[in-house]
């Protein structure tokens, strides 16, 4: 096998499959307790299985906390980002600025600062000048 070949090693198709096995076990034993009646449960010889309350609170419970998490951290990054007119935004002198008559169309162009200016006017047609 080639040294920087795109395929997995072995070992991590291995984890891979015991890990796709089991998700795949997990949710198909989840679907059974929330859709199975509980005398049906009690007759595998299992006499404890949680309330099926939770068979639908704990799924949205994850869901709010997920969107109640990016909703707050999108908050969070709108109220720290420095406005236009900031001081916090204004460049050093050894800043290599990006000059866009210097890219080659198609190409990949240097690692540069982008003037504020510039992104604005690409991302969202404003111009500050």
């Amino acid at each position: 096998m080639a040294e920087n070949s795109p395929s997995p090693l072995p070992e991590r198709a291995i984890y891979g499959f015991v890990l796709f096995f089991m998700s795949q076990l997990v949710c198909l034993l989840y679907l059974v307790w929330a859709f199975v009646p509980e005398s049906w449960l009690h007759k595998t010889g299992f006499t404890y299985w949680p309330q099926k309350y939770w068979a639908v609170a704990l799924p949205a419970y994850l869901i709010t906390t997920v969107a109640f998490g990016y909703t707050v951290l999108l908050a969070l990054n709108m109220t720290t980002t420095p406005s236009l007119d900031s001081l916090n935004s204004i460049t050093d002198p050894f800043a290599e600025v990006q000059d866009i008559e210097e890219t080659i169309p198609g190409g990949i162009p240097l690692l540069r600062d982008l003037p504020l200016c510039t992104v604005n006017t690409y991302l969202y047609g404003l111009s500050t000048d």
